[in-house]
């Protein structure tokens, strides 16, 4: 029926399957790449077993009350707001100045 030559002809065999090939082929492909990539997220978003312990919503509520001794001790009337450097001064010496501003005031 065909010979050699006519299926060497033939536009659907020469480009249609090699492309329905590459389709198919692409997608398999695919799905084994974002597989991979999703296992790794996965693997990514495990927590240290000491951070999963500060995350444990049984243990959360002992950190608050924790965390609330620590800001009863904190005496904020005495606190001062000091402006941090800008880029182009010197942090340390700006601070100082800031500092002595503020005992000058008192």
């Amino acid at each position: 029926m065909f010979t050699l030559k006519s299926l060497h002809k033939n536009k659907t065999l020469k480009y249609g399957v090699p492309m329905i090939l590459l389709v198919v082929a692409g997608s398999f492909g695919l799905r084994e790449f974002t597989q991979i990539r999703y296992d790794a997220q996965r693997i990514r978003k495990k927590l240290d077993p000491s951070l999963e312990a500060k995350v444990d919503l049984q243990k959360q509520s002992v950190m608050l009350e924790e965390e609330y001794k620590k800001l009863k001790e904190v005496n904020l009337d005495e606190w001062r707001n000091i402006r941090g450097p800008r880029p182009w001064e010197d942090s340390k010496e700006y601070q100082d100045e800031q500092r002595r501003n503020l005992d000058k005031k008192d």
